[in-house]
């Protein structure tokens, strides 16, 4: 999972870029990279760690053009120690180009061997990202060969790249003296939106990023979501070209983004992620009925933040009283995209403090927005037991998550998931719970894309359904013997 933003605008882009990619930085904390383009030369500056930190006035000022891009990384590939692996990536031919990339190609062991063997292409990184990018740079080398670059090429390399890429890619990319190209996998399982407005010398300015947020806050105003296989391309002066270049295109976004990686002030696909997690509330209190006695639970409380549009909603359609009892530390980040496991452990308490007054003596419903390894929620039951709870119930807004997601979110191992190959009460064992109640997958399908034009979803990390259709046992394997090195 990363945040990716683009921008085509009539003044410097720098300082939108960083604004930009501080409202991303919940997609990614391990490193961050800016490229601008000025006429035909790039400025680029990478670092590891967070925005704020990152980028020095100096550096800023380096970063002069009109059109530029950006990323927030959160390391699924590669190390997230080496600045190395950060986006974005450049190659010098043909004309420049620089590449950044949100998401997981899954046939990275072939591309590898095509690229050295075929292509004739050196990658300097374990990086995905730079493989994707020296697909597009072989392809679209292939497609000019000496004439004038226009669309129609761009366009035409785009479908070349489908047909040798798979897995999920939401990419944006500079080419060099020309315009920025943004495209999107055939089935968009990760996140990209258009936004444009109005400069005051009557310019039209484009932004393209990993959720509707960004444009708003900058605004722009929402024009739409790049399709499934579809490619956008604006060039330095601002005029946009769009076009299909897959064949069989189908909409099957990432479901763990409307659980828990998206702001809920961002709608994706035409779906409000505030919304949805609304109605994951609903359909989850409907479950909890089935499963825990009325008159057991006293009060219901969200693990902050994700987790609190769907805890309102339990309580309100249970009746139950809804209390904050978790106060959260805003200068610690994420806990599910901290890397490795033992900071994680680490940086809950940091994180999180249970307020003695809200427990005591009390039998509480805790809602989360969902239950990864149970690194966290063990934790947080512990916490709440510290604190004086007589019994602790625990829900997931979310089904249990069971096979590895292998489409750009950290879950590549069966055995760091708490919920595979275990039941509902072997988890809540582990857990050392007194209950514990799962969203369905039908209700969490049903609380997303009810009301709105998406047809399915991918939920591969909870049905072990991949819907790329290129993921086997031997792929499963061969995912976790790399994440052991």
């Amino acid at each position: 999972m990363c945040g990716i933003v683009g921008i085509v605008s009539s003044e410097d882009v720098n300082q939108q870029i960083y604004d930009s990619l501080l409202l991303l930085q919940h997609r990614g904390q391990d490193s961050t990279g800016i490229a601008t383009m000025d006429n035909s030369m790039f400025h680029i500056y990478k670092s590891k760690g967070q925005v704020s930190t990152a980028y020095r006035t100096r550096d800023m000022r380096n970063l002069i053009g009109k059109i530029g891009l950006g990323h927030v990384r959160y390391a699924t590939k590669g190390s997230a120690e080496s600045i190395e692996e950060a986006q974005p990536f450049y190659v010098n031919a043909p004309y420049g180009i620089v590449l950044i990339h949100n998401g997981n190609l899954t046939n990275t062991r072939e591309l590898e061997k095509q690229l050295f063997n075929i292509d004739r292409r050196h990658t300097n990184s374990s990086s995905d990202t730079e493989m994707l990018l020296n697909v597009f740079a072989t392809e679209l080398q292939s497609q000019v060969q000496n004439q004038e670059l226009d669309p129609n090429h761009i366009f035409k390399a785009v479908r070349s790249l489908h047909k040798r890429i798979q897995g999920s890619y939401a990419a944006i990319s500079l080419i060099s003296g020309h315009g920025i190209l943004a495209f999107r996998d055939p089935f968009g399982i990760r996140p990209l939106v258009i936004g444009k407005r109005v400069s005051s010398d009557n310019k039209e300015e484009w932004m393209i990023a990993s959720e509707s947020l960004v444009l708003e806050n900058n605004d722009y105003q929402i024009e739409r979501d790049v399709n499934p296989g579809e490619a956008v391309f604006i060039s330095n002066q601002g005029e946009f070209f769009s076009q299909q270049c897959s064949d069989n295109p189908k909409l099957f976004p990432c479901s763990f983004e409307y659980v828990y990686l998206a702001r809920p002030d961002s709608i994706m696909n035409g779906i409000s992620v505030y919304k949805a997690r609304l109605k994951m509330g609903d359909f989850l209190a409907e479950t909890i009925k089935k499963t825990i006695k009325s008159g057991d639970v006293d009060v219901v409380m969200p693990i902050p933040d994700s987790s609190r549009p769907a805890a309102m909603q339990v309580a309100r359609q249970l009746g139950i009283e809804y209390r904050e009892g978790f106060f959260k530390n805003r200068y610690v980040g994420r806990t599910f995209i901290m890397p490795g496991q033992q900071k994680r452990k680490q940086s809950v308490r940091q994180k999180l403090n249970a307020m003695s007054t809200e427990f005591k003596n009390k039998n509480v419903l805790i809602v989360d927005d969902s239950i990864v390894r149970g690194t966290t929620s063990k934790q947080i039951v512990q916490m709440a037991k510290d604190a004086g709870a007589n019994k602790v119930f625990f829900t997931s807004a979310a089904p249990p998550v069971r096979y590895p997601h292998v489409y750009g979110i950290n879950m590549p191992t069966r055995k760091e998931l708490i919920a595979h190959n275990r039941s509902i009460g072997q988890i809540a064992e582990r857990l050392e719970i007194d209950n514990l109640v799962y969203q369905s997958i039908e209700n969490l399908k049903k609380a997303i894309i009810d009301g709105s034009c998406v047809q399915d979803l991918d939920m591969c990390c909870f049905t072990g359904s991949y819907v790329t259709g290129n993921i086997n046992e031997e792929y499963l394997d061969w995912i976790e013997m790399e994440y052991k090195s």
